[in-house]
């Protein structure tokens, strides 16, 4: 463990964070909602944001798959999800819907844009996010996909949204 330079939660909560929030918005399974604390915690995001019916910690289902991220990734809860998005607006984040819409961004070229603080709205796995919260978004975003389906499980699209958005603040 030590050659992989593991942080320990208080290590974690004390390091400088990548200003990239993650906002769940009625999400049904709690595995998924702990697979994204986990994905925080490994990129090293300022935090998550609950909102609606999502389950938020502590919650058996979210630390069977956050092993322990829910205990070092801040995070905080919101009734609905435009409550989220005005504190957001206060501390000057950019905000993106995470969903196939008219107008959507393509991740490709989401790439080029030079953003300081945003956050992410990942939506319900079967509605997506809200057409109520996509208005009030500064846009939306969309992972460019090639087969059948068209859509991704909650978890593995914040897999890849948070990492792009990471790895641009990295460089």
């Amino acid at each position: 463990m030590e050659e992989l330079n593991r942080k320990s939660v208080d290590d974690f909560r004390k390091a400088e964070k990548i200003q990239v929030i993650a906002v769940l918005e009625n999400i049904r399974s709690a595995y998924n909602v702990g697979s994204v604390f986990r994905t925080a915690d490994a990129f090293l995001l300022e935090g998550i944001y609950i909102s609606g019916y999502t389950a938020k910690p502590p919650h058996k289902e979210i630390s069977k798959t956050a092993l322990g991220a829910e205990d070092s990734v801040s995070w905080k809860y919101f009734n609905n999800t435009k409550l989220a998005i005005e504190e957001l607006k206060q501390k000057n984040y950019e905000i993106y819907a995470v969903e196939q819409v008219a107008g959507s961004i393509s991740l490709q070229y989401f790439t080029e844009l030079n953003i300081e603080k945003v956050a992410f709205i990942f939506g319900n796995e079967v509605s997506g996010v809200e057409q109520d919260t996509i208005l009030l978004c500064d846009g939306s975003i969309e992972i460019p996909q090639f087969g059948m389906k068209h859509s991704l499980n909650i978890s593995v699209a914040a897999g890849i949204i948070l990492w792009e958005a990471s790895s641009k603040k990295l460089n």
